[in-house]
């Protein structure tokens, strides 16, 4: 597979994915992976179609080495990356660790903004960009496909900003992370970023450029998003948006994103087989142990769940008057209809007829009635709810079970044994 480049993105007309579900992702709270486990995701994201797998931090310890090690060995038609601090050790560790894969990758960063130099580093400009040129070269010497991040970007300053990417083209970079490690930025700003930097970086149109956005307040998709508008050609995702802090930028959303609003955010798509986002969304979701909130966009229990009856009229009629994507298209069965105390007739009928129940007009509305009573009482009205509660009004014959004889036996260390006939 050729490593992704700037002239493959536009002849394509591509967004590549990049997913760090088994790096960034790993790295929420509780969320820990074994090997195994990270195998058998990493073999979800190839069937899913992302083009680049950041496999894991191999300088981080020995389990993580071994993980990215087998992903690499293993995994076809993707890129396999792993992370590694501007440290020579950190990227030799890393190139050991995907030197089996296909298309092998070292994505190395490390942070530009003054806060982090002052109080992290304790390094000066001239001596960050000396170290940004040295192991970007470093890496290039193991591997053709480098990427190079300015950690902690969108903090830093712009012109700054500007001399370490210019730095890490020259040494050989190919493609350009600009983190919002923190998820501070805004749409607007983020763009303007964009903007800032193809205009003064020479050489940026040769490369890729990405971006990775958290969610600190709550804006990561639409500054993802707002990054695609602006130029960028590689978006850092994982699945479920599981991340640090408040999580990182969710896969399914900025997919559907584009596939729904085609030409909103540009001309470019993706390549993820969509209909196979909710089953990659639970599977991340059992091996990590964490929950999907129940409205998360795409792939929540809720997404495509209707209680209100005005809603659940709509939908009977033409689904599309309240959805705007088919479930069936990112892996669920259909629609869903949710028996509540907003629920109307149309949505009560509905339900009673998929269960094979069948009333008249008469007893519709009287179990309708009865429904709303027991639905002021209870946040859901289950099949069986409902079974209960018409059953009287579907039954012709009497129910009652008529006990004719019975027998029951027990001795001294036998066992007890009963029996009943009954009508």
């Amino acid at each position: 597979m050729a490593d992704p480049d700037v002239t493959q993105a536009v002849a394509e007309n591509r967004i590549f994915v990049f997913d760090t579900t088994l790096r960034d992702g790993e790295q929420s709270p509780g969320a820990t992976l074994t090997a195994d486990e990270k195998l058998e995701i990493a073999d979800a994201l190839v069937g899913l179609g992302v083009d680049i797998i950041e496999a894991g931090f191999p300088a981080a310890s020995p389990g993580d080495f071994e993980a990215v090690r087998s992903i690499a060995r293993r995994a076809r038609g993707v890129t396999v990356a792993g992370l590694a601090r501007c440290h020579a050790s950190d990227i030799e560790r890393t190139a050991q660790a995907v030197h089996g894969a296909e298309a092998p990758r070292i994505h190395t960063f490390i942070a530009t903004s003054d806060i982090h130099m002052r109080h992290k580093l304790r390094v000066s400009r001239s001596e960050l960009l000396g170290r940004v040129e040295a192991m970007v070269r470093l890496a290039k010497g193991f591997t053709s496909d480098v990427e190079f991040s300015a950690e902690d970007a969108t903090r830093s300053d712009w012109d700054f900003l500007v001399q370490v990417f210019t730095a890490a083209i020259e040494a050989g970079a190919t493609t350009l992370n600009v983190p919002d490690t923190v998820g501070y930025t805004t749409p607007n700003e983020y763009a303007a970023l964009m903007d800032h930097l193809r205009a003064q970086v020479p050489g940026i149109e040769d490369v890729i450029i990405s971006v990775h956005c958290h969610d600190d307040l709550g804006m990561a998709t639409a500054n993802t998003l707002a990054a695609v508008a602006a130029g960028a050609r590689q978006v850092e995702v994982t699945i479920n948006g599981i991340g640090e802090r408040a999580g990182n930028t969710a896969l399914e959303e900025v997919v559907m994103a584009l596939a729904t609003r085609a030409g909103e955010f540009g001309t470019g798509q993706t390549r993820i087989r969509t209909e196979r986002l909710v089953p990659a969304s639970r599977l991340v979701s059992t091996l990590t142990g964490v929950p999907v909130q129940p409205n998360k966009a795409i792939v929540g229990a809720n997404a495509f769940a209707h209680e209100a009856g005005i809603h659940q009229d709509g939908v009977l009629k033409e689904r599309t008057t309240y959805e705007i994507m088919n479930p069936t298209d990112v892996g669920w069965e259909g629609t869903k209809l949710v028996l509540g105390k907003h629920s109307g007739r149309a949505g009560f009928r509905n339900t009673l007829q998929e269960a094979g129940l069948r009333l008249d007009e008469d007893q519709l509305n009287e179990a309708y009635e009865r429904f709303l009573v027991l639905a002021d009482r209870k946040k859901t009205v289950t099949a069986a709810d409902l079974i209960a509660l018409v059953s009287d009004q579907i039954s012709t014959e009497d129910a009652t079970l008529h006990l004719l004889r019975w027998n029951a036996s027990i001795g001294s260390g036998g066992a007890a044994t009963a029996s009943a006939v009954v009508s």
